[in-house]
């Protein structure tokens, strides 16, 4: 199905409901939801979201696990011109604190592990007028009558707002809008044959864009979709067989634990047509585990949430075939609908083939900024419609992509994106540090980790420097090691060198993806 006749969300939902209304839309543990019940609630939903006073513009927040009321929220937000900010649950407290302000999200919906923090947490996002716990989601839905009439809303509008880890140390929300998100899911559709007869598993949290865009992926051509409320690998892989799961994407942290699942390999998967991976280094012993499990059927895939999700992607045939086997080591072809170039930082100015720089993106599934942001959003997107992505690589003769670096420092650690800024942050107002850097070394199960490189002249006590990480960072963010060096190698501008702090760990790495 092409999507270029579907200008909004709103519209998918109603096509389906016209042609499909009794057929399987949602599946999440025992619940199941039809196009019609689907359809149903998300109106509902748009009734209760304007009778808090919530409209075009507003922001409303979800700090949960994946559940169907998080995707039914960013439905009717695209229904009423709203915006959901799905709030990473990983986050340590003062982080939600400051994505929920930062949003200035005026309704929060809380899951049922998250009401004792959120709670805790309310005199400190005194913008949010009206919590509502899962236990009240239903009885507040029932409430209110299905909206009626034609959604509000404009191809501009952004409905999600997902967050980024911030290179000032500080998130920011990428404005997902209607066009960037159906964009994407017609482009995907392309490389990945989704279609009405399609099962999509959602394994990955909602708050990632391998989630949601995943989920939206799944409407967008009308295909059942299967959620799981937690990227368990014992689940995900009872799942794949039981429920006949056709396509999927997972991290590769997660298919570590699911070659490790007994009797994983007499598993029958023979109904699965794609599954792509990506968001963090493949690590080449979890790659040859996974090969013989799904041969034919994995695509690798390299994305960022500014551009809603993928923009490139290594086919099956680049997976088994030995003669280009070095071809593991890229992040493969730009998918329908995208251009990608790679430049010279400074200047902008393309790099010969093969040459060195950062990767450029140029489509029109890019968001159409960062919320509140836009000296961000300039440095991030040029005039004539580039996405800088912040990752160096190169491209070779035949048009693949290698990413090999990271021009801003970014640490991606089992798919999740670390800036160092943000830790530095918090490391820097421990006393006796006089300096840091943090930088990702090689971890054979995440990829890479974080691990600080600190300056002390009186030393530090290891343990308390992370205790004390712990209470202001996410546990992924948090350095696995400290380091205490002398001083730290800086450039004659004073800027660390962090290429050189990196190196003794990357030595026999052929890249820092790899």
């Amino acid at each position: 199905m092409t999507l270029s006749a579907v200008t909004d969300i709103p519209a998918l939902l109603a096509r389906w409901v016209a042609e499909r209304p009794d057929s399987e839309a949602l599946r999440f543990g025992d619940s199941r939801c039809t196009w019609a019940q689907l359809d149903e609630r998300v109106r509902r939903l748009a009734s209760a979201l304007r009778a808090e006073g919530i409209g075009r513009g507003d922001r409303v927040a979800v700090l949960d696990l994946n559940h169907p009321s998080c995707l039914e929220m960013t439905l009717a937000c695209a229904r009423i011109g709203a915006a959901n900010a799905v709030v990473n649950f990983r986050l340590a407290p003062p982080e939600i604190v400051y994505v929920i302000n930062d949003a200035e999200a005026r309704l929060l919906l809380v899951g049922p592990e998250f009401e004792a923090a959120a709670a805790a947490l309310a005199d400190r996002i005194p913008g949010v007028a009206r919590t509502v716990t899962a236990g009240e989601y239903e009885a507040w839905l029932a409430a209110h009558e299905p909206e009626e009439g034609p959604a509000q809303t404009d191809p501009e509008d952004c409905f999600v707002q997902l967050y980024t880890s911030g290179t000032t140390g500080f998130p920011k929300g990428a404005l997902l809008t209607h066009r960037a998100m159906l964009a994407h899911a017609d482009n995907v559709a392309h490389s990945f044959e989704v279609d009405t007869s399609a099962v999509v598993q959602v394994a990955m949290p909602l708050f990632h864009v391998g989630g949601t865009s995943y989920a939206l992926l799944a409407i967008a051509h009308g295909a059942r979709m299967v959620m799981l409320r937690m990227p368990d690998p014992a689940a995900v892989v009872a799942q794949l067989e039981e429920e006949k799961i056709t396509h999927t994407f997972l991290v590769p942290a997660l298919m570590a634990g699911m070659t490790q699942v007994p009797g994983v390999a007499e598993r029958d998967f023979s109904a699965i047509r794609t599954l792509s991976y990506g968001a963090s280094p493949m690590p080449l012993p979890v790659m040859r585990a996974c090969l013989p499990l799904f041969p034919g059927r994995m695509h690798q895939v390299y994305g960022m949430t500014e551009a809603c999700g993928v923009v490139s992607a290594l086919p099956p045939s680049d997976h088994d075939d030995p003669a280009v086997a070095h071809r593991l080591l890229s992040a493969g072809l730009p998918i329908h609908g995208v251009e990608i170039e790679v430049r010279e930082p400074g200047t902008g100015e393309p790099v010969p083939t093969g040459g060195p720089g950062e990767i450029w993106v140029r489509t029109t599934q890019l968001m159409a900024g960062y919320w509140r942001q836009p000296d961000a959003t300039a440095a991030a997107i040029t005039a004539d419609g580039w996405l800088r992505s912040g990752d160096g690589g190169h491209l070779d003769a035949d048009g693949y992509v290698y990413v090999t670096d990271r021009i801003k420092d970014m640490i991606v650690s089992g798919g999740e994106n670390v800036y160092p800024a943000e830790i530095e942050r918090v490391l820097a107002e421990y006393p006796g540090i006089a300096d840091v850097a943090v930088i990702g070394v090689p971890d054979e199960r995440w990829g890479e980790v974080p691990r600080a490189i600190v300056v002390a002249p009186d030393g530090v006590d290891e343990a308390a420097v992370l205790a004390h990480c712990r209470e202001h960072l996410a546990s992924f963010k948090c350095p696995k090691g400290i380091d205490v060096v002398a001083e730290l190698p800086r450039n004659p501008t004073g800027k660390i060198l962090k290429k050189d702090l990196r190196k003794p760990y990357w030595a026999d790495r052929e890249s820092r993806l790899v």
